[in-house]
């Protein structure tokens, strides 16, 4: 099993920006820890971050095929890009959403997902270890 983790803008800036909202967990740290979670399941992770929509657009149009699930975590694009939902819907690809804070305890503004309309399911507010459910979610329903 293939999975496509793709993070949005300022995703790598964890462990500097917010860290009260973030936590002080690095970039590093989650790319080590999904380095982990990959041998533990026997499963390959590919790893993206971008903090320019049109990268995330061509990322998942590039997985169509390639993978066999997606984990996003959108970030800023998340409340904003129609862009990138439609991209997950046209690859149709089965999606999972995450995000690192909760949330649904933020700005008004934060309460929008556009991709999250194309998502499955959505975990929010589990730090990173929000990553590893949803990886474990995608093997589990998808997964050989």
């Amino acid at each position: 099993m293939k999975i496509l983790v793709i993070n949005g803008p300022n995703i790598n800036m964890l462990g500097i920006r917010e860290p009260g909202i973030y936590g002080t967990e690095t970039f590093q740290t989650l790319l080590s820890s999904l380095q982990d979670i990959a041998v533990s399941q026997n499963i390959d992770i590919e790893q993206y971050q971008s903090n320019h929509e049109g990268d995330l657009v061509d990322k998942i149009q590039a997985a169509y095929g390639n993978v066999d699930g997606i984990v996003i975590n959108p970030a800023a694009y998340t409340h904003t890009s129609i862009a990138i939902l439609d991209a997950l819907k046209a690859v149709a690809i089965p999606c999972v959403e995450v995000h690192i804070s909760d949330v649904d305890s933020r700005e008004d503004f934060r309460q929008i997902s556009y991709a999250g309309l194309a998502c499955e399911k959505t975990i929010k507010g589990q730090g990173l270890d929000g990553y590893r459910q949803a990886i474990l979610y995608l093997k589990e329903k998808y997964g050989a």
